[in-house]
């Protein structure tokens, strides 16, 4: 039987008649709808986590000044937040927070249909952010926190004394991975009364369900094809791509 060759990090791959292959396909398919039902069964318990009423008032700096985490809302009741890697100090934003931007305007449109109002935050000024996302060609929200706790409340942003100290409260645990910015994404309800919940947060591996890229290309053979231990070390701002 022949067999193509491993390059790319490709596993040695039967070649088979069409009979077969439907074979094989069928046996996965199986495999899959388990795991879709899985996954809808986990955004059911995900949807049923208890939430946290939101307290303390939050002021962000916007393209028309400072506005509240309520004004985020506009007329929606869900607002789903994603936290930007931009330092105040930064020039640029993260290069792998910006592989995830590049989506965020399709799906903006499309969402605001389900009463979600989406937008950014980074800690970065206004000054800095702004042509930053000119160049890139974003057209979302995106706001400052940088005169607020907000970042260090929902641990995506970090003192220098726990940089300093190498351990940093991340992702629901301690990490060793030490920065000042880390990413992630948080949802928030605002009811009739207009008081807010949090109600989800996620980081790390949890914001892939936000990369339509990840998605498409996990349907090819190859898949993501990245490199063990330096995954997105292929990854450049969309500017910079040679081809």
């Amino acid at each position: 039987m022949p067999k193509i060759k491993t390059v790319h990090g490709f596993e040695n791959r039967k070649v088979v008649a069409q009979k077969e292959w439907l074979v094989a396909r069928k046996k996965l398919l199986v495999k899959e709808k388990k795991f879709s039902k899985l996954r809808d069964e986990l955004a059911l318990q995900r949807r049923k986590l208890p939430w946290v009423k939101i307290e303390k008032e939050y002021v962000f700096d916007g393209p028309t000044g400072r506005v509240t985490l309520a004004d985020l809302f506009g007329r929606k009741s869900q607002l789903l937040i994603y936290h930007f890697m931009f330092g105040p100090d930064w020039k640029e934003g993260c290069a792998h927070c910006s592989f995830w931007a590049d989506h965020f305007d399709s799906v903006n449109i499309h969402i605001g249909q389900r009463d979600t109002a989406f937008v950014v935050v980074s800690r970065a000024p206004r000054k800095e952010i702004e042509p930053f996302k000119k160049r890139m060609g974003w057209h979302f929200k995106w706001l400052s926190s940088c005169r607020t706790d907000f970042n260090f409340d929902f641990n995506v942003s970090f003192t220098a004394q726990q940089v300093k100290s190498g351990v940093i409260p991340y992702n629901y645990g301690k990490s060793n991975v030490v920065c000042e910015e880390r990413e992630g994404a948080s949802a928030f309800y605002r009811d009739k009364n207009g008081d807010i919940y949090h109600t989800y947060s996620t980081y790390e591996r949890g914001i892939d369900l936000m990369n339509t890229t990840y998605n498409f290309i996990d349907l090819t053979a190859k898949g993501r094809d990245e490199k063990p231990g330096a995954a997105q070390d292929w990854v450049r701002y969309h500017d910079k791509y040679r081809d």
